[in-house]
This record gives structure tokens, C-alpha cells and sequence, in this order.
């Protein structure tokens, strides 16, 4: 098969489940669980740590940023997942 033949069915099939609906989403609620984290975190929201650690070459922000950016990037793809997986299980229990 070529690209072409396959182009429109893939991009309907994207549309039918809503994938940039739902990655938006998803990075919405990513970015604002990794910034809840983090704040909580940096800020000693709930209190301060109990045991003192060394971050090596730079501070413990920084590392929080890392970490939050990954945890951003996973919880993004994880919701993006299940409003697709949902999205496929509705339109397949209607057809």
C-alpha cells in the first residue's frame, strides 16, 4: 500500500477518536500536576524534608525541574492514552 492510500483513512481515524483533543488535554493536566508537584516540593509546602540530601552540580531545584518535566511528559501521554482508549471503546460499542 502507499502513503497515500492510507493517509486520509489514518486522519479520519485521528479525528474519530479525538487524539489532539485528548493530547491537549493531557498536557494540560500534566503541566499542572508536575507544577503542584513541584511546588510542593521547592516550597516545603507540607513541610520540610527530614533527612538532608546533596544534589550534585547543581541545587535541588533544578532536579526538581528535570523531575517534574519528565513526570509532565508521562502523566500527559497517560491521560492522552485513556480518553483515546475510552473514545475507541465508545465508538466501537456504537457501531
Amino acid at each position: 500500500m502507499s502513503d497515500d492510500a492510507d493517509g486520509p483513512a489514518t486522519a479520519a481515524l485521528i479525528d474519530a477518536l479525538g487524539v489532539k483533543r485528548n493530547a491537549v488535554i493531557g498536557v494540560t493536566v500534566g503541566v499542572g500536576v508536575a507544577a503542584v508537584g513541584y511546588a510542593v516540593r521547592v516550597f516545603e509546602l507540607l513541610g520540610p524534608v527530614g533527612r538532608a540530601r546533596s544534589y550534585p552540580i547543581v541545587g535541588p531545584e533544578a532536579w526538581f525541574v528535570m523531575l517534574a518535566i519528565v513526570f509532565a511528559a508521562a502523566t500527559a501521554l497517560g491521560v492522552m492514552l485513556v480518553l483515546t482508549a475510552v473514545r475507541l471503546y465508545s465508538l466501537s460499542s456504537e457501531a
